[in-house]
């Protein structure tokens, strides 16, 4: 997996000082999408020990609330199965901190639905590890300055950890979506 970009100050991506991960590889292809270099999956630099290092330090600061995983699309196949063992990680030394995903897919419509793209086998765990997705293409026609934490007023900000308890998708009401940060 390659990825454009590592922002370690990072406070447009969701709440708080964030550090966001810009993965390639995008078949979404959205008109007018502000990271169209991101599409190509060979764009960028290797993510490897060394990117996830820099992810890794910089979660240490106690300022920084989290970490935020978009691109392109972190939930295409290839990424998703590159950024599974990373999230591992990320989950297993900073319990405290929360991560957040964009994703042009959708939640019920495409992520959890087996058979469709990009559901694969590795999504569903990829899944229980974010607090909040934030999901749906981009749609210039709905574009809206205001819009916090999206760029078009389809796309959705899911609170996961209360859309696995209830057992339905749950908007995040922009309030603090892990309960203890």
């Amino acid at each position: 997996m390659n990825y454009g970009n590592i922002k370690t100050f990072d406070i447009a991506d969701g709440p708080g000082v964030r550090v966001s991960l810009f993965v390639s590889g995008c078949r979404n292809h959205c008109p007018h999408c502000f990271q169209q270099e991101t599409w190509d999956f060979q764009y960028g630099r290797p993510f490897d020990e060394e990117a996830e290092n820099i992810i890794f330090h910089e979660l240490e600061r106690k300022q920084v609330r989290g970490l935020t995983l978009l691109g392109g699309d972190p939930f295409e196949p290839e990424n998703q199965r590159e950024l599974l063992p990373f999230l591992r990680t990320v989950r297993e030394r900073y319990p405290d901190k929360d991560i957040w995903a964009f994703s042009g897919y959708t939640l019920d419509e495409e992520l959890t639905v087996e058979g469709r793209h990009p559901h694969c086998e590795v999504t569903d765990e990829m899944l229980s590890l974010i607090d909040v997705l934030v999901d749906g293409r981009f749609v210039q026609e709905k574009k809206q300055a205001a819009l916090r934490f999206r760029g078009s007023s389809n796309q959705r900000l899911i609170d996961m950890n209360k859309t696995r308890e209830e057992g339905h998708i749950v908007l995040w009401d922009d309030g603090d979506s892990r309960g203890h940060l």
